[in-house]
């Protein structure tokens, strides 16, 4: 069933249009994607679906009867409401619904005649039919269920609403819409302000909820575990990719390759052809001259993606420092409560290690202790030899607001920089033209994000320690940084709720969670399975001994050994598993390429999970095969 259709659609502001032409169909069950550069015009077209905003020309068809929610990125409810009524009045619709059944039930009670008795009974049914259709008996029950799962607190659900944190007011505002449950959902950057846990319970329950839904996040993993279908909107135009986000990024590139080698060859018949004109034009064979000149006229060139332009970042070479880095023994913090105690690691030159764990678990404070900005309640840190730092912080508090930003990213005390230079550094990091010479507090987050990145290119330091670094990012600028970080020859220590950032850069992860630090091998999704692996051995104390993960104490710095993660298996017996893997993943992805897979809800998620479930084999498979060459001997 079309929910909503759109034919020639533009939108534009002081003459200039942000996007025109738009053509598109949201069916029902469709889980949509909207991507793009910053700018390009997401949330504005969010607004034209959900009615907010008009277009300047085309024709949107919305279909009779449905209803469309946006979610609103500003608090909305009255003075003195607490969080449970907030939450309570998403379900406005269903508490009307309760009150007309109520009322059909009197009605019932009081006829005076069978004609009358009857046509209540009939409404009572029908209300009865709806109420049950839409679970209105449990909706107390639901109310709890989306407040605990973005974790709110129980104790909490009679306080005042006004009394909450901005980003606490925002998942509110989410609860509402969830509890609502329209029939077309825009989510506008959904995970704002949610930990990753509670970033994995909304992944999940969007997963489970059979409405469409259109999404706009910079959340790549979100992205994948979500969406079915992936909109791109830039410079002005939307093109519709099937599949997550991984898949859309893989076919963006090989249509662009695709792409090139057809211009490619257009640009060779072209050449020969001018060549053959140019030689044959008043000869002999003028007559076939003409006819290349005209099979030339009939020629089409073959257009490139237009893509955004990536910046290059990068930070350059930096001093070496000693083989230890950070060394931290007996480490523990707290406040009103601990957040971690005994904790002891060694951060060795090279490594990159990522911290994670759910709000104000204190992953931001534990950066500072292991960088000295804080001190500890009990034990002590040491920096290793010429080890120099370079911080970003979430809240970019580096960059002072009222300064012009060719003088905010320079080194301070460094009478070696001149302006080019600066402007030189600023370019690299995707800051260019007229917007050097605007103070800091006139650029918009991206800006400032790129800013703070080439502020601690600047510093030249050997520890790159970031806080957050890709909350203002762009797809293309994640992208960058993530190249960057991995060829940087220094150490690298990084808060984050990005997902699959961490899965790009890390190599260690630091969980802080539950009054408790402790230290995994591996990237995110090592870090994941090892978690897991934890979790299902508490049932058994001797299982979870053993599976618990290790942090060095003190001693001598030793290069941390390989151990075995897979049961030994030939790398030859891997080899074939990984080929027949790989045939059943063309076959998903062509299904997934299918515009007929699309046409049922149910078998798109099939063919989604399907996809999903042979990459992770995949990835598995890979890491068997690489382990079992290194450790085969």
């Amino acid at each position: 069933m079309i929910l909503l259709s759109a034919h020639n659609l533009g939108r534009q502001f002081a003459g200039d249009p942000v996007f025109r032409n738009l053509a598109f169909e949201i069916r029902a069950g469709d889980r949509i994607g909207l991507v793009g550069p910053n700018g390009a015009g997401k949330s504005t077209l969010l607004r034209l679906l959900a009615g907010l905003d008009t277009p300047d020309y085309g024709v949107l068809s919305v279909r009779p009867g449905i209803r469309v929610a946006l979610l609103k990125q500003q608090p909305d409810f009255e003075a003195g409401q607490t969080l449970f009524q907030v939450a309570r009045s998403g379900l406005a619709s269903l508490i009307d619904l309760q009150r007309e059944l109520e009322e059909a039930a009197q009605e019932i009670a009081e006829a005076d005649d069978d004609a009358d008795r009857l046509r209540a009974t009939r409404r009572f049914e029908q209300i009865q039919e709806q109420i049950e259709h839409q679970d209105a008996y449990a909706i107390d029950h639901r109310i709890e269920q989306i407040l605990l799962g973005l974790r709110f607190r129980s104790q909490d659900f009679h306080r005042p609403a006004a009394t909450f944190s901005g980003g606490q007011q925002s998942r509110l505002m989410l609860a509402k819409l969830l509890l609502q449950s329209p029939d077309l959902m825009l989510l506008d950057e959904p995970s704002n302000h949610l930990d990753i846990e509670t970033t994995e319970w909304l992944e999940a329950y969007l997963s489970r909820q059979p409405v469409a839904m259109v999404i706009v996040s910079h959340d790549r993993q979100f992205l994948d575990a979500v969406v079915t279908q992936i909109w791109e909107l830039q410079f002005g135009e939307l093109t519709i990719y099937p599949g997550h986000f991984s898949q859309y990024w893989k076919l963006r590139e090989e249509r662009a390759r695709l792409l090139d080698r057809q211009r490619e060859r257009v640009e060779e018949t072209i050449a020969d052809l001018k060549d053959f004109i140019a030689r044959n034009k008043a000869g002999q064979k003028s007559r076939q001259a003409k006819d290349r000149e005209r099979k030339l006229e009939r020629i089409e060139q073959v257009q490139r993606i237009r893509d955004v332009e990536a910046p290059p970042m990068g930070f350059g070479s930096a001093e070496r420092s000693g083989d230890i880095v950070i060394e931290a023994r007996h480490l523990s913090k707290a406040y009103a409560q601990p957040l971690f105690s005994d904790f002891n690691i060694q951060i060795q030159r090279g490594q990159s290690v990522g911290i994670v764990g759910p709000n104000g678990a204190g992953k931001t404070t534990l950066l500072k202790l292991l960088i000295g900005r804080e001190r500890p309640d009990a034990g002590e840190v040491r920096l290793g030899h010429k080890v120099s730092i370079g911080y970003y912080d979430q809240e970019l508090a580096s960059l002072p607001p009222d300064t012009p930003l060719i003088r905010a990213v320079q080194p301070e005390d460094d009478p070696d920089w001149v302006e080019q230079d600066t402007r030189d550094l600023l370019a690299r990091f995707g800051l260019k033209g007229d917007v050097v010479f605007q103070t800091v507090g006139q650029l918009s987050g991206g800006e400032k994000g790129k800013a703070a990145l080439a502020r601690l290119a600047a510093t030249e330091a050997n520890l790159l320690v970031m806080d957050e670094p890709t909350n203002h990012l762009d797809f293309w600028s994640c992208a960058a940084l993530e190249r960057s970080i991995r060829e940087f020859d220094g150490t690298v220590l990084v808060v984050s709720h990005d997902r699959y950032f961490l899965n790009q850069v890390a190599d260690r992860i630091i969980e802080v969670a539950g009054g408790q630090a402790r230290v995994f091998e591996g990237d995110y999704s090592a870090y994941r399975y090892q978690r897991d692996q934890l979790a299902a051995a508490r049932r058994n104390p001797q299982e979870a001994a053993a599976a618990q993960p290790k942090t060095p104490a003190s001693g001598p710095a030793e290069k941390p050994r390989r151990r075995r993660r897979f049961p030994y298996r030939k790398t030859a017996d891997i080899e074939r598993e990984l080929a027949a893997v790989e045939a059943e993943l063309a076959e998903a992805q062509a299904a997934l390429a299918d515009p007929a897979t699309y046409r049922d809800p149910d078998s798109a998620r099939a063919a989604q999970a399907r996809y999903d479930e042979l990459v992770w084999r995949h990835g598995q498979l890979y890491e068997h095969w690489e382990e079992a060459l290194e450790l085969n001997n």
